[in-house]
């Protein structure tokens, strides 16, 4: 019985690390950058969950693809999200409540851009470049995100407010997203035994 229950124990528990590393890539965003390569963000739902639905629906939307960074601020931060290219637009989605947390800024934290008023975050955001430039925005911006791979890729994105030739994301997507795509039909597999 005891061996019984330690195998039902170690199964739960091999069970559980699956489900927890697969649901890892539900909430990666990955950016394909116009400075020739991917960064890797991991969403925050737990931090803010309003945030990180709105980023993951504009991406499934393909909204954020070829979108410029606009403003992009040496020791500071590298901001995009807006359609326009001004830094005055965003997406047709009503504006999000804040979300503000203590989670601080820092290197590769993605906080999301708004007005003076708490509550006009829409679909722009914002990558930090240093420790120190971004740490006065905790608690006042909105974090959804920590870059985990590709911070040299923002390092390159051009300068200026706005930059005269403007990097852009070339492609947005959910890691999960592209797993899924990869991963051949049901039935295809079979198919193709079945012609060889």
């Amino acid at each position: 019985m005891l061996r019984s229950f330690l195998l039902t124990l170690i199964g739960s528990f091999v069970l559980m690390t699956a489900n927890a590393d697969a649901a890892e890539p539900a909430n990666t965003l990955v950016l394909e950058l116009s400075t020739g390569g991917n960064v890797e963000i991991e969403m925050l739902p737990n931090r803010a969950p309003g945030h990180v639905d709105r980023i993951k629906k504009l991406t499934r939307e393909g909204f954020y693809d070829g979108i410029v960074f606009h403003r992009v601020i040496d020791g500071f931060m590298a901001q995009t999200g807006d359609p326009t290219g001004t830094g005055t637009g965003g997406s047709d989605e009503p504006d999000l409540t804040a979300e503000f947390t203590d989670y601080e800024y820092k290197r590769g934290t993605v906080g999301m851009a708004r007005t003076a008023a708490p509550n006009t975050a829409n679909s722009q955001f914002f990558i930090c470049f240093t420790d120190d430039g971004c740490s006065f925005l905790t608690g006042q911006y909105t974090v959804w995100g920590q870059v985990t791979s590709g911070m040299e890729h923002v390092d390159a994105i051009a300068q200026g407010e706005p930059p005269a030739d403007p990097d852009k994301i070339v492609k947005a997507y959910i890691a999960a997203d592209m797993a899924n795509d990869a991963e051949p039909a049901a039935g295809e597999e079979a198919g193709e035994a079945a012609a060889e």
